[in-house]
């Protein structure tokens, strides 16, 4: 059965895996709001937990916006979780909306800690942002958001710190075609240092959503989504959903140019994660129906393998 709530739209999700459990943190916004162009501006951290990925126990509301001035003022976006020796660290985005209906805002990647997964505190000594010397930011006045989102965070194979992805947009190259994958490197998982891209612009994509890197099958890969309204150059006319590529290294540099679909975008910010039986499983948020309009539900997991160099699923997610 498909993830839904009776009262609410969801949407981004991401996992942290402990003993037999799946823990869940997904993004919701209540339906009274009418419109759910309005869930943006709108989300809180909901969290949920399952022993097979399909049946799913609900515990509430797990981190909200701050309000105020705070980079989370408005509204708690998508994250991911990583185990320490003394903790779990949630690394999520904080948005701050300018101005009442416009959709001008800035991103900014926070943090919050937690022992048991279920309750969080969040951390303000962790706030990290844009760099101006390699990334597009609302000063330039090409886009009209800073984006600093959807951190996908992970230890470095060899032990040499972590590493935490970004989705970010590079400060040169042609104003619609400036994706990629921003970076940032810390030893601590507290103070971060702001790198250069892993991916290079003009590879067709406005913006690189909800990265993940992960092993399928012996090999790296990086999934991540860009909808048909945001892809460009070559791309643009084309139909966009989620995406995957062949990795050589999951520390990068990322081909994202040589990037293929998965799925298209009736089906939104895939992740994959491994099932009881130790398979790679891709779950994703059903994000239009045939007629346009939006559900708002998470999908069934379903297998995922290679087919040469190409990602696929051995089924359609619903």
């Amino acid at each position: 059965m498909t993830f839904t709530l009776p009262d609410h739209w969801v949407w981004d999700f991401w996992f942290a895996h402990d003993g037999d459990t799946h823990h869940m943190m997904f993004l919701q916004a209540p339906m009274s709001l009418g419109d759910p162009d309005l869930r943006h501006r709108n989300a809180s951290v909901g969290y949920a937990t399952s022993d097979d990925l399909r049946s799913w126990t609900v515990h509430g509301t797990v981190l909200e916006p701050s309000g105020g001035q705070a980079p989370d003022a408005t509204a708690t976006w998508t994250g991911s979780i990583v185990r320490t020796d003394a903790d779990w660290r949630m690394f999520y985005t904080g948005s701050r909306f300018l101005r009442e209906g416009e959709i001008t805002n800035v991103e900014t990647v926070l943090a919050a800690a937690s022992d048991d997964l279920a309750a969080w505190t969040k951390d303000p000594a962790v706030v990290v942002s844009a760099d101006p010397r390699w990334y597009e930011t609302l000063a330039h006045g090409t886009w009209h958001e800073e984006a600093w989102r959807d951190p996908w965070v992970f230890a470095d194979p060899d032990g040499d710190g972590w590493h935490m992805l970004v989705t970010a947009r590079a400060r040169e190259g042609v104003s619609r075609d400036r994706g990629v994958i921003g970076h940032a490197w810390s030893a601590d998982l507290r103070r971060w240092e702001v790198r250069p891209p892993l991916s290079a612009p003009g590879a067709g994509f406005a913006h690189l959503e909800v990265p993940q890197v992960v092993h399928v099958e012996g090999r790296w890969v990086l999934l991540f989504s860009c909808d048909s309204a945001h892809l460009a150059g070559a791309r643009e006319g084309q139909v966009g959903g989620i995406w995957a590529v062949a990795l050589d290294d999951p520390r990068g540099p990322y081909p994202v140019e040589r990037a293929t679909l998965v799925t298209d975008e009736s089906l939104y910010s895939g992740r994959i994660a491994q099932d009881a039986e130790g398979r790679s499983v891709m779950l994703a948020f059903e994000n239009t129906s045939s007629d346009g309009v939006f559900v708002g539900t998470l999908s069934d997991p379903v297998a995922v393998r290679w087919n040469d160099d190409r990602l696929e699923t051995e089924g359609a997610l619903r």
